[in-house]
């Protein structure tokens, strides 16, 4: 019912009804405008603004950087309808390195800490856009997304980005909005790549994705800072654990259970402290001291004796001192229980798709990534090929006109206006008004002869792209194996090594690894089985030919036979020349200093006599055979003897390996156990002699064998050769060899082709004279480290950059310079985060 008064009409309506309506427009206004990202980018509005707009203003990663007011200014008066402090604070959290595992945002300034202060003000900071973000505005006017009004109808904004980079699984998000909230943890770039590259190609053979291996491929969340997730929880009443991260990436819900990264000091005689290096994500570190002050103050922690905030450049260190009679790991179960050193972190993949919110699970996810990208590049592809086309149109008028130019120049020349030669040049030559309008313009220099064959080439060179447009636009498969080629160059480019680790066994497992101080040691092993352990900053890279630096006092005759490069919570798998194997825990080593003697192998395994080490593998937990379900690609260790001989054997048959030592190869009379190395299913195995020989096969040609086997023949051994260096390639792998008078070199493994297992194999070096046999060789990559070892104990070491490349069938340059009647004994590769 209408009423009609002098000020209008009067409606009567239900208010139940009216409010439903109001709240409903209220609520999708909320969750599609404001709260919840995007699948296809995974920003929210006002992220994608804020990039768009310092995109359309130049700020890209090499201008200078402009304030930050100025920014926050364009977004408001152009894209978005809202207060400044909801753009800034965007913004800013774009920009910090510990709420954003990768900033999109370059801040120069004050933009606040882990500790929970704010950022300076809006014009005292300033920005510009960081590397990643350019990626995700790639091709972006290349009518590769749609576009839409802004607020106001005077200006055109994407209603997504092209979204080079799969931020939402990447960084993550978080959001309130009406009745439904989205908590997505952020991931590791490498193997959110690696994990779309498997669906790529599941979806170009049609089969089905499996989430088992999507599992073995996305270990889990990768906070920015750090601290460890636990896969299962052990619930009451319940025999088998439950794995949290699965159920998580089954359903796209879950509950993940975080910790602090901590370990115990020794600070004074009978006293220790706990000390905390990285935090849960989202929790400051300013609150969490002040909640352990009053768990201290109140008496619930009734141990603690001092607690200070040792925090600098180099990281975090947050100390807990204990009383003299505190028992460490009972005072960190309290810190666990009662502050924010274990939190919990919710799970709820919710995105909009289509303008709809839904929860996904991780397959969904990464296949909406998928299809958004094939969309881009479809797109991309389309607009690229209508401007070849026209163009090529263009090119091919300005030929015609080349070909007869006189009567083209008199056609001109009789014309009164501009407008009559355009139409004579059609009718004349039987053009399109775009190509007459092309002659009329051309420049007179490109009447030239060489400017004529400039557009002819130029003419073949776009029909050619259109050929190859054409054919990709009309081949899914080639479209999608672009996907994978910009996913591997962006993992190659941007990837780093994980910040998270995953613990694969229950929370309610309290074991001595947690009082373990988790850091990275040199692990170094002589050929007497002497050993220990010691920072990896004592040793110095010198330039090359230099003399390096003494790595351990050793006895005559004695070298260092092994150099290894793990972390304190690794479990050592050691090999040796007779082909046993033993097991040991890296902190169980004693520590030692550079050039001082390491201690006796025999009293830490219980070798036979004259049993000598020859090797190390390092096993980290998080790969541990006895806490690590079986889940995925399966890992062997492959061995090679002095006589050739090789050998693969799957990783699990060593879960029993202990000190007292198992049998790992069974060795023929006169031979040696020589090397050992862990492979992961698809590498090919190279094998190198003294007497310059190389052979590469795959390691598939080589078939799993029971711990007790012997093995097959690797490479043909002429008389008196026997080998020298045994690897594992991967890809952009280099060999490098060394000589017994230090002369190395590095040649690409693509100059060695691959062969069937037993051939003679290839030239690998010219290894004779001046230079000596050849003594030791790996496989490396550019940006690796290697240390070169004498038999003297002298060890070099060398950035791989510094080591000439040479052919197959050369001697090198010299590396080291060695002392009389001293040589080279063998030569180790030391990985970095990224290999």
């Amino acid at each position: 019912m209408a009423v009609e008064t002098a000020i209008g009409t009067i409606r009567e309506v239900s208010i139940e009804e009216q409010m439903k309506t109001a709240y409903l427009d209220y609520a999708m206004s909320v969750i599609t405008s404001r709260a919840l990202p995007d699948v296809r980018d995974g920003l929210k509005p006002v992220q994608r603004r804020i990039l768009y707009a310092m995109h359309e203003m130049g700020l890209f990663s090499d201008r200078p950087y402009r304030k930050s007011a100025r920014i926050v200014g364009e977004v408001l008066g152009k894209y978005h309808p809202h207060g400044d402090a909801a753009v800034y604070d965007a913004m800013v959290r774009l920009a910090q390195g510990f709420s954003t595992r990768y900033p999109l945002v370059d801040g120069q300034g004050n933009f606040g800490s882990i500790d929970g202060d704010s950022a300076a003000a809006m014009r005292y900071t300033e920005v510009r856009m960081a590397g990643l973000a350019e990626m995700m505005l790639e091709h972006i006017h290349e009518d590769t997304v749609d576009f839409q009004d802004n607020f106001d109808g005077s200006l055109q904004e994407p209603e997504v980005l092209p979204a080079g980079l799969p931020i939402l699984l990447v960084n993550g998000a978080s959001g309130i909005a009406v009745g439904m909230a989205t908590s997505v943890p952020p991931h590791n770039l490498g193997e959110i790549c690696d994990a779309l590259v498997y669906v790529v190609d599941r979806v170009i053979r049609r089969q089905r994705v499996s989430l088992k291996k999507l599992l073995d491929i996305v270990r889990g969340p990768d906070f920015p800072t750090g601290g460890l997730v636990y896969r299962y929880r052990q619930r009451k009443g319940e025999d088998e654990p439950v794995d949290t991260i699965r159920k998580a990436y089954a359903t796209g819900r879950g509950k993940l259970l975080v910790r602090a990264k901590t370990h115990v000091e020794k600070v004074s005689r009978g006293r220790h402290a706990i000390v905390v290096s990285e935090i849960p994500y989202q929790v400051h570190k300013s609150s969490l001291i002040q909640r352990i002050a009053d768990l201290a103050r109140n008496g619930k922690v009734d141990s603690i004796a001092d607690l200070r905030d040792e925090s600098d450049r180099t990281g975090m260190r947050l100390v807990i001192e204990l009383k003299r009679t505190a028992d460490p790991s009972q005072v960190l179960s309290q810190l666990f229980k009662g502050s924010a050193l274990q939190t919990t972190f919710s799970v709820n993949l919710i995105a909009l798709v289509e303008g709809e919110p839904r929860v996904l699970n991780l397959e969904k996810a990464l296949r909406q990534y998928v299809q958004h990208r094939r969309t881009v590049i479809t797109r991309r592809g389309g607009h690229e090929l209508d401007v070849a086309k026209r163009r090529e149109h263009v090119l091919a008028g300005l030929l015609i006109a080349l070909a007869d130019l006189d009567a083209v120049i008199d056609t001109i020349r009789r014309s009164r206006t501009a407008r009559t030669a355009r139409g004579n040049l059609q009718r004349g030559f039987k053009l399109t008004r775009l190509q007459a309008e092309a002659i009329l313009e051309m420049p007179l220099r490109r009447l030239a002869a060489l400017e004529r064959r400039k557009v002819a080439k130029e003419h073949a060179e776009t029909r050619k792209r259109i050929e190859e447009l054409v054919a990709v636009l009309s081949d899914v498969k080639k479209i999608l194996g672009l996907i994978k080629d910009d996913l591997r160059v962006l993992k190659e480019a941007h990837a780093d090594g994980r910040r998270t680790r995953i613990v694969n066994r229950p929370v309610s497992k309290f074991t001595e690894r947690d009082l373990i101080p988790d850091e990275t040691v040199l692990v170094t092993l002589t050929r007497r089985g002497y050993i220990k352990r010691e920072r990896v900053d004592g040793y110095r890279s010198p330039r090359r030919g230099g003399p390096g630096v003494n790595g351990m006092a050793t006895k005559d005759g004695d070298a260092i036979e092994n150099m290894l490069l793990a972390n304190t919570l690794d479990r050592l798998l050691l090999f040796t020349e007779q082909g046993r194997v033993f097991s040991l825990s890296t902190h169980e080593i004693p520590e030692g200093k550079r050039g001082r003697n390491g201690k006796p192998l025999s009293g830490l395994i219980d070798t036979r006599r004259g049993e000598r080490p020859i090797t190390i593998i390092a096993i980290p937990p998080d790969e541990d055979a006895e806490e690590r379900p079986k889940t995925g690609a399966r890992q062997h260790l492959i061995m090679a003897t002095k006589k050739g001989m090789v050998k693969r054997v799957p990783r699990e048959n060593f879960v029993t390996a202990c000190s007292s030592g198992l049998t790992a190869v069974k060795l023929d009379r006169g031979d040696q156990l020589g090397w050992v190395k862990l492979t992961r299913g698809a590498e090919d195995v190279v094998l190198v002699t003294r007497k310059g020989r190389a052979i590469r096969f795959s390691e598939a040609e080589v078939r799993p064998m029971s711990r007790a086997a012997r093995g097959v023949r690797g490479i043909k051994l002429g008389k008196g050769d026997s080998v020298i260096g045994m690897g594992v390639s991967r890809e952009g792998s280099q060999l490098l060899v060394i000589t017994e008078q230090g002369y190395g070199k590095r040649t690409s493994l693509t100059r060695y082709s691959r062969q069937k297992r037993y051939g003679t194999g290839l030239i690998t070096a010219r290894a004779s004279g001046i230079s000596g046999a050849l003594a030791a060789s790996c496989l490396v990559r550019p940006m690796n480290q290697i240390a070169v070892i004498s038999a003297s104990g002298t060890v070099t070491r060398l950035e791989v950059r510094s080591v000439p490349a040479r052919g197959r069938s050369t001697k090198g340059s010299r590396l080291i310079s060695l002392k009389a009647e001293d040589s080279v004994a063998s030569v180790a590769r030391i990985p970095s985060e990224r290999d």
